[in-house]
C-alpha cells in the first residue's frame, strides 16, 4: 500500500464538508501527511439565478465568488494547524467532480476525504452526486464521511 503524503478535501462550507475536513485533518496528523483545501466555483455561465442575470458581468461574479471562497478556506485552519498539517488551499471555477479530479491529478493526491449530501432518490437521479462521481473517477482512494443526522430513504 502506497503512504499517505497528500490529503485532499474537496469543501463546499456545509455542514457535511466540516465533518469531512475534520476527519482529514485527523488522518493528516496521523499519517504526517500534508492537507490540501479545495472549493470548486461553479461556471457562473451555469448558474440561473445568480448575479449575473442580474446586470452583473459573470467576470465579476465569478471574481466575487472566488474572493469569498479564498476568505473562507483560510479560516477552515488554525495557524498553527496550517503549519502543521502543511495546509494548501486552491479555489477553482469549473463543475466540482471535475475541478477535484484535475486537481488530485495535478497535485498527485494520495486520498480525497470528502462529505456527502444525503439527497433523496429523486432528487439523486435529477442532480447526481458529486461523491458518487468522486468514487468512479478519482486517481485515488476516496473516503466519504455521511452526514450522521441523514436517515436512510429507501427509493
Amino acid at each position: 500500500m502506497k503512504g499517505l503524503q497528500t490529503i485532499l478535501a474537496p469543501v463546499d462550507f456545509s455542514d457535511t464538508s466540516s465533518l469531512a475536513l475534520d476527519y482529514a485533518k485527523e488522518m493528516a496528523r496521523r499519517f504526517d501527511a500534508s492537507l490540501h483545501l479545495l472549493h470548486v466555483v461553479t461556471d457562473a455561465d451555469v448558474s440561473p439565478g445568480t448575479e449575473a442575470f442580474w446586470g452583473f458581468s459573470q467576470d465579476a461574479v465569478q471574481q466575487k465568488w472566488v474572493a469569498e471562497a479564498t476568505t473562507k478556506l483560510a479560516t477552515l485552519c488554525s495557524a498553527d494547524e496550517q503549519v502543521a498539517l502543511r495546509v494548501q488551499t486552491a479555489v477553482e471555477i469549473g463543475t466540482p467532480f471535475v475541478g477535484i479530479v484535475r486537481y488530485a491529478r495535478v497535485h498527485e493526491i494520495d486520498l480525497i476525504v470528502m462529505g456527502t449530501h444525503g439527497r433523496g432518490a429523486v432528487k439523486h437521479l435529477l442532480l447526481g452526486s458529486v461523491a458518487e462521481q468522486m468514487v468512479r473517477q478519482a486517481p485515488c482512494p476516496v473516503l466519504t464521511v455521511r452526514d450522521p443526522t441523514h436517515q436512510f430513504e429507501m427509493p
